[in-house]
């Protein structure tokens, strides 16, 4: 895919959370199996970290999707990922809300959320392993 990179800017006030939201309304890419044209609104909100997403280049890069051919589920995890590598947010949610296309409505939605750094445990670092959670009330299937 050539896609328009996504330009950002420094915000000035890191440490404030506030919430970024924009609105497409246009959006448009290529349907892979029928080659006819998708068209969505998709909508961006986000928690800045050190840099905000320029909005010229955010209409530019969504516009570049105009003829890629590209399924729902996965134009969305494009955008997600591009955005992530851009701006580096705190968090993000990408929902791609597409027109209907035979009688089936379709919402994707991705998430972004910055983790902290954790510490190891002396076990982990044994292992090798990192538990978000441990594992409770854990039945393995019968055989």
């Amino acid at each position: 895919m050539n896609l328009y990179p996504l330009d950002t800017f420094p915000y000035e006030f890191v440490g404030r959370k506030i919430k970024i939201n924009f609105e497409i309304p246009e959006f448009t890419a290529i349907c892979p199996f029928s080659d006819f044209p998708d068209f969505a609104t998709i909508r961006i909100e986000y928690i800045p970290n050190e840099r905000c997403i320029e909005l010229k280049s955010l209409k530019l890069y969504i516009n570049s999707f105009r003829n890629v051919k590209i399924f729902h589920e996965h134009v969305i995890n494009v955008i997600l990922e591009d955005f992530v590598k851009a701006c580096d947010p705190l968090e993000v949610k990408i929902v791609g809300d597409f027109n209907v296309r035979g009688n089936i409505k379709t919402i994707v939605e991705a998430r972004y959320k910055r983790r902290g750094r954790k510490k190891k445990s002396k076990d982990s670092i044994k292992l090798n392993v990192l538990r978000e959670e441990p594992i409770v009330n854990w039945n393995p299937p019968l055989s």
